[in-house]
């Protein structure tokens, strides 16, 4: 099969979902299907790191007045011609959007235009967005930028695939329907319990990490302010991996130089790296109050190491926890303390309960997961060539047909696939695409 993943950002790990990208295109390679891919890649980055994919560069746009905070959070928005999309993707079986923004949005109506099949991700929350502008605790804030994405991109998508249960239902109590597949974006097959010595200076130390992106919504201050009411301060050490915005990695030194006694380490770091750091550390904590996964928490406890999850009703991540030991409350310093207390005291506990994550962790093989995905794409491969035939489309209105033919004089596509007949709106349509009680049981 010949898979085309639009995503703005390929190649700079400095984002999840970029890093979800490449992992996918990097499996799906191994699985035996050609993969293409368009998107701005920095010039740093080298041929040999794009895994053997085959790619469109983009071209990075500028965003007056908000580009200073949409890099400082790792991200870019890019865009290319018409043309030069529809030339690229020719020949590929499916088109696999990425993100809902504006590159991904003339991707899909190109692809459409040609009747090649679309299937979208749902990675990026709106409440890490509201997050970043100061709003994040404002839902009517969160509820229109779903609205706004399900309006730019989900409602014009059959199939949609969503790392968690836990996103697939807050999507669909903000109204978007089709089939919505919740499928784990899965850990690396090396991320296995490997003993690893501690640095010299950490072997008298308890250490605890995180790993996330610095950013407000992953909420590393707590950690910080729990290990600093903690009795055992002066016996932990905090190790936070991840780089994010200028003025928030500033705030957490900040807080670092007030409430512990021993300095955090501020750690990016690589893939290698993060693996020794998971190994070697006693406790792995889990703060963010927005989570649609967290492929970094599934990669500690694969290794063994036991986490503590914030239980925050926005995070899919507290899913994985196994008890109630693994839990605090959301936003609460001294209920983080108080677990991070009780772990330190008891390393029984720790013993008892590494193993068994590390079992739980094995569900996760980033192989199965490729495979779940590449199902969910021939289906829609197959619905699709069935809407050719019948001479029908998945939601289409007036408008939608106005932009579809804009589209296809600018590509130069010749006869494009735009249809009137909407298998969308029909009863059956209905009945087949938007039954949310059977998606919830897939």
């Amino acid at each position: 099969m010949v898979i085309t993943i639009v995503i703005d950002l390929y190649g700079d790990k400095n984002n999840g979902t970029t890093i979800t990208a490449m992992r996918t295109a990097e499996h799906l390679v191994h699985l035996g299907h050609k993969v293409k891919v368009i998107g701005w890649v920095p010039d740093t980055v080298e041929g040999n790191e794009l895994n053997g994919v085959e790619l469109l560069r983009t071209k990075k746009v500028i965003v007056p007045l908000f580009d200073g905070l949409i890099s400082g959070n790792g991200f870019v928005f890019s865009t290319i011609d018409e043309k030069s999309i529809a030339e690229f993707i020719k020949g590929s079986d499916v088109v696999h959007l990425m993100l809902p923004f504006p590159l991904e949005a003339k991707a899909r109506k190109v692809a459409k235009a040609m009747g090649i099949a679309t299937t979208s991700a749902f990675h990026l929350q709106p409440d890490s967005i509201s997050y970043n502008i100061h709003l994040g605790k404002v839902q009517f804030v969160n509820t229109f930028i779903y609205f706004l994405f399900r309006n730019w991109m989900f409602r014009h998508t059959r199939s949609i695939h969503t790392p968690s249960e836990c996103q697939r239902d807050l999507m669909i109590q903000h109204h978007y329907r089709g089939d919505i597949r919740a499928i784990s974006n899965g850990v690396a097959e090396k991320f296995v319990p490997s003993p690893c010595e501690k640095p010299e200076e950490l072997k008298d130390k308890f250490v605890i990490m995180m790993c996330g992106r610095l950013s407000g919504e992953k909420r590393q201050d707590l950690i910080i302010k729990a290990v600093g009411m903690s009795i055992y301060n002066d016996k932990i050490q905090v190790i936070l991996c991840g780089q994010g915005p200028k003025n928030r990695v500033n705030y957490l030194k900040k807080l670092d130089k007030k409430y512990l006694k021993n300095p955090a380490w501020f750690h990016f770091c690589s893939q290698d790296e993060l693996f020794q750091i998971i190994n070697y550390s006693d406790l792995y904590v889990h703060a963010s109050d927005i989570e649609s996964e967290a492929i970094s928490c599934i990669e500690a406890f694969s290794c063994g190491k036991v986490p503590i999850i914030s239980d925050s009703k926005f995070s899919a991540t507290n899913h994985f926890a196994l008890d109630d030991r693994s839990l605090f409350k959301a936003g609460d310093p001294k209920s983080l303390k108080e677990k991070i207390e009780y772990f330190y005291e008891n390393r029984a506990a720790l013993e008892e309960l590494g193993p068994k994550y590390a079992a739980y962790g094995r569900t996760f093989d980033i192989y199965e997961k490729a495979k779940e995905l590449v199902k969910l794409m021939e289906n829609e491969i197959k619905l699709n060539e069935e809407d050719k035939k019948l001479g029908r489309t998945y939601y289409s209105t007036a408008k939608e047909r106005r932009r579809l033919r804009k589209v296809a004089r600018k590509a130069g596509i010749e006869n494009p696939f735009i249809f009137k007949k909407d298998v969308y709106h029909t009863k059956e349509g209905k009945k087949q695409y938007t039954n949310h009680l059977e998606g919830k049981k897939k």
